[in-house]
């Protein structure tokens, strides 16, 4: 069963026309939904990935579209109400109530959860080294975070959500989580993410949403990403053809002088090939990562 679906999702908000992804996430899985985070754009990645977390949690109704999580509808209310069982959120701003201890509130999350796993958070308080008989508005950032974390997780959900859940925090606290993050799918919880933080989302994500301008502009597996897409760079002794490239896999045609840049989602080989047989005298193969596929698929889509 797909984890999260959503097919033409849409809010209109102040004008704006927002268009989440159609996702199929399979258990055991991460995603990453990043873009670019710019305020200065008419539907900037911050408002189109909260308006889609909000959606696929019931927080908000779509103007348009439909989508499940679990496989249960975001817009029955019924069907919401019994998802929302199995899924665990942490939001961005991290609210707790800042006057109880974190073992207060550890205490105060337990009772509202009969499935809740005290030995779960037994082992991440001491893991995440949380002071137990500390104020919550005493903690860092870092601290809170991994506190709301531990609140998600002792419930053992079937799908954890997070908004931007690095923002904010320092090197050490990223770190943590990110091994917080990957050790959580491990144990079968899939985790679906929003950042604009592209190397945090190449570490440990298994597929990525790339969205733009409020609309999804990639979805991609990062282990497809890594095993295909390749930059190929080719010079020839003279002007290079410039309409020869027509061939499936090619994403990309850059020509520059008597250089040639390809971006291959993939079929390098035959690429390859195909330029040799066009009088190419140099040829460069080169794996491509995340951060320039990002680069290069906002820029097509500017």
């Amino acid at each position: 069963m797909s984890t999260n679906t959503a097919r033409s999702l849409r809010k209109v908000s102040h004008g704006d026309l927002l268009s989440p992804p159609f996702c199929v996430r399979d258990p055991l899985s991460a995603c990453g939904l990043v873009g670019q985070f710019c305020r200065a754009k008419p539907v900037h990645f911050w408002q189109a990935a909260k308006t889609t977390i909000k959606m696929l949690l019931g927080m908000t109704h779509p103007t348009a579209g439909t989508g499940t999580v679990l496989g249960r509808s975001i817009t029955d209310s019924a069907e919401n109400r019994e998802m929302r069982r199995h899924v665990a959120y942490v939001g961005e701003d991290k609210q707790l109530y800042a006057y109880m201890t974190v073992e207060q509130l550890v205490r105060f999350t337990m009772s509202f959860y009969p499935d809740w796993q005290s030995d779960v958070a037994q082992r991440l308080l001491k893991q995440y080294q949380l002071p137990q008989n500390r104020k919550v508005r005493a903690l860092s950032k870092g601290m809170r975070t991994k506190l709301a974390l531990l609140l998600a997780l002792a419930r053992r959900p079937a799908l954890l959500i997070l908004d931007e859940p690095t923002e904010g925090l320092d090197p050490v606290s990223i770190e943590e989580l990110l091994h917080a993050l990957v050790a959580a799918a491990g144990e079968g919880t899939t985790v679906f993410f929003s950042s604009h933080q592209i190397s945090d989302v190449e570490r440990i994500a298994d597929r990525v949403c790339i969205i733009d301008h409020g609309r999804l502009v990639a979805d991609l597996s990062l282990d497809q990403m890594r095993q295909d897409y390749r930059r190929i760079t080719l010079g020839f002794a003279t002007q290079p053809p410039t309409n020869e490239f027509k061939i499936h896999g090619v994403h990309q045609v850059k020509i520059v002088g008597r250089q040639v840049t390809v971006l291959a989602r993939e079929n390098s080989d035959v690429i390859v090939e195909c330029a040799r047989s066009l009088g190419a005298v140099s040829v460069d193969v080169d794996p491509i990562g995340l951060r320039e596929v990002f680069l290069e698929t906002v820029k097509e889509e500017a």
